[in-house]
């Protein structure tokens, strides 16, 4: 099976403090914010793909106790030096070894999936749902490309199909589908806002 880019897990890994300060110096995501708090239930919630912590902060301090998870060691380094009192752990998509199933009421997995090969898209949001409990909200978005590349750091973005993405929800109400402009880094977005089917 497909899985976790190396080269982009290098990319992060090698300039982990840099991306970091980006990410913490960009405009607050006031679009993330806003259906978090219109869709997502009270309780134990996963930001799959973390980052350095800004989304898992936000979700800890607005109701919503998170767990960040990411395949890159450098990236959790810095989200714990940040975010000492807060819980992060080393998990890779699609499999996401050492999670559950139904563990989470609620998913983040923000600007993640793109940075999978092609193979990996399906089995990564079904894995995705899987540790999702029935009745759970699941967020997902993804950069907007127009081709298959990788940038000048190495990362991969993967041009993704959105049916590709619909396809594997077969247990899921889709809430919200769209194509945006991300308020915090400006650049274009599909999001997808699902519903586990179940109590």
């Amino acid at each position: 099976m497909a899985d976790t880019d190396s080269g982009t897990v290098a990319a992060y890994d090698k300039d982990a403090a840099a991306f970091a300060a980006d990410w913490h110096s960009q405009p607050s995501p006031a679009d993330l914010h806003a259906a978090v708090r219109q869709y997502f239930r009270p309780g134990l919630t996963a930001d799959i793909g973390c980052g350095s912590g800004r989304d898992v902060v936000w979700l800890d301090a607005n109701g919503f106790s998170c767990v960040g998870y990411d395949a890159s060691e450098s990236l959790l380094a810095e989200a714990r030096r940040r975010y000492p009192g807060l819980t992060f752990a080393h998990s890779t998509l699609p499999d996401l070894a050492m999670i559950a199933d139904a563990s989470f009421d609620n998913v983040l997995c923000e600007t993640v999936i793109m940075h999978l090969p092609q193979a990996a898209i399906a089995p990564s949001v079904r894995r995705l749902m899987e540790i999702l409990k029935p009745g759970g909200t699941f967020y997902l978005t993804w950069r907007a490309e127009r081709e298959d590349r990788r940038d000048v750091r190495g990362r991969l973005y993967t041009m993704l199909d959105a049916d590709t993405v619909r396809a594997a929800l077969p247990e899921a109400d889709v809430l919200v589908d769209e194509e945006v402009v991300s308020a915090s880094s400006g650049n274009a977005i599909h999001r997808i806002v699902a519903r586990k089917r179940g109590k």
